[in-house]
């Protein structure tokens, strides 16, 4: 038998026998590679080591985000300056029954069909797989280009740390190209800004009642994605669902609440909760049918879009407590009347989200009951009424309730130049027109936009779908297209003033 690290091995040389080839050996390299947000200490030293190997100007600013420099090619020396960049740390999202620490282990890639995913993970191609088109740009010796930067920004999943850091005079290009976009075919000008709405609800602790039953409630098997790309597609949101059957079970069932311990991001919609409750035991039997019914409720509101949606109910051995009465009542009622979802879609592009706010986490810790969202809108102010709605919910109940920094939405620019450019070259690659759009998720582009106001820039990438969840994927087709894309765009990058 194939010991783990062999068969992982076995595994990710797969995508070794895809085409451009050095991209797949860079992404497979960076798949070995721990790489959590806030943790990027091993793909720095392995970037630092790159640029030492390969003779390049390698900077690290204060914030941890690693710059490269690499001369124009013969005879493109007159050419602008360009900046790629790529964020280096990825979303750790596991199913609950895979083993598996972000912090050590290695990504388990496969290919299956079309597509590149990983086993019961996320894959980390957001970003890694931009990261892996700079490595492949910046070993090559037989690619023309004008003068080059390559930046690699840290911690972009749970702070924009790295795009929040960086400081003026750090770039010297003109123009930027972000590899950060998720759609093929989609050329992306501008992005909704965002902030997170955080609450602490402190609560007490009672004994456990007598002659009551203590039960597990699980909803998993939910799709999960992003809480920009995904936040309109109809998904359900586990802590909502969980939430309804609490909010039926204490009013019709008197019951109480040990335990909710629902979703892990805030960027991402959440996939798995469940809570640990206390029924009397004169109602076990109604409140097991209850939830059952439930079950087939909810899989029938979300019949299209959550195929695999699971709601069980199990006795399981008694808690040492359960949240005061009080403080159940309060949590029950405002993540009920939170929102969750698109709010606003706008009303100059269509089809285009233009505010919306994810319930992403609820979880009972000893100290206090936390509870992450995250607001995003494309209008000032619109996210900041958003954000105000959520902790108005909160504040009603006495929590403590704060709100991120958040970070700048990315305003389209009509008359880019390198937009004009990208749209004429990939309609002359592949003999059709690209969608140039805005997207609600956030991009690092807004706060550098903010550092450098005169960057002209665009955002691409190749098909990923399920990102921040462990269905996230990769097509496979699109990674050639995208390599193909860029290199043209570097090659007619125009002469500089």
């Amino acid at each position: 038998m194939l010991s783990s690290n062999k068969k992982n091995n076995k595994m990710n040389s797969e995508l070794l026998k895809l085409q451009p080839e050095r991209v797949w050996y860079y992404f497979t390299e960076i798949l070995k590679i721990p790489r959590p947000s806030k943790k990027e200490e091993k793909i720095i030293a392995y970037l630092k080591e790159f640029g030492a190997k390969h003779k390049l100007e390698t900077i690290q600013d204060e914030t941890g985000n690693i710059l490269m420099r690499k001369p124009a090619s013969p005879g493109m020396e007159n050419r602008k300056s360009v900046v790629l960049q790529s964020h280096i740390d990825m979303v750790c999202e596991k199913n609950n029954d895979v083993e598996f620490d972000f912090n050590k282990d290695a990504i388990q890639a496969r290919i299956e069909g079309e597509w590149v995913k990983a086993t019961g993970t996320t894959l980390g191609a957001d970003d890694g797989i931009g990261v892996a088109t700079q490595l492949a740009i910046l070993e090559a010796d037989d690619i023309q280009h004008g003068p080059i930067e390559c930046l690699f920004t840290v911690d972009e999943e749970t702070g924009l740390t790295g795009a929040f850091g960086l400081k003026p005079g750090f770039l010297k290009s003109s123009i930027l190209l972000n590899l950060d976009s998720e759609d093929e075919g989609e050329l992306f000008i501008g992005c909704a800004g965002g902030k997170d709405t955080v609450i602490e609800m402190p609560y007490q602790t009672e004994a456990i009642p007598q002659g009551y039953t203590s039960c597990k409630i699980e909803v998993k098997g939910l799709v999960g994605g992003h809480s920009g790309d995904d936040i309109q597609k109809g998904r359900a949101n586990a802590n909502k669902l969980l939430n309804r059957m609490l909010y039926m079970g204490q009013e019709d069932f008197g019951l109480r609440l040990s335990e909710f311990n629902g979703g892990n991001l805030r960027n991402a919609i959440a996939r798995e909760a469940f809570a640990v409750i206390l029924v009397p035991d004169s109602r076990v039997s109604d409140f097991v049918k209850y939830v059952k019914g439930f079950h087939n409720t909810a899989r029938s509101e979300y019949h299209v879009t959550e195929p695999n949606l699971e709601i069980t109910i199990d006795e399981i051995r008694q808690p040492e407590k359960v949240v005061d009465l009080q403080t159940q009542t309060k949590l029950i009622h405002s993540l009920y009347a939170c929102p969750h979802g698109v709010i606003a879609w706008s009303a100059d592009i269509p089809n285009f989200v233009e505010t919306s706010t994810n319930l992403a986490s609820v979880k009972i810790h000893p100290e206090h009951i936390l509870i992450t969202t995250s607001q995003r809108s494309s209008v000032e102010s619109a996210k900041e009424d958003i954000c105000n709605m959520v902790a108005s919910v909160f504040r009603l109940t006495g929590a403590k309730v704060y709100h991120t920094d958040g970070y700048p939405g990315w305003t389209p620019n009509p008359h880019s130049e390198i937009v004009e450019i990208s749209e004429k070259l990939y309609k002359a690659l592949f003999n059709q027109d690209p969608k140039v759009l805005a997207i609600h998720a956030g991009l690092e582009c807004g706060l550098i936009g903010d550092v450098y106001p005169e960057m002209d820039m665009i955002s691409y990438g190749p098909t990923i779908k399920g990102a921040h969840s462990p269905d996230e994927r990769l097509l496979i087709v699109t990674v050639k297209k995208f390599w193909d894309l860029t290199l043209e765009i570097l090659k007619n990058i125009p002469a500089g003033n």
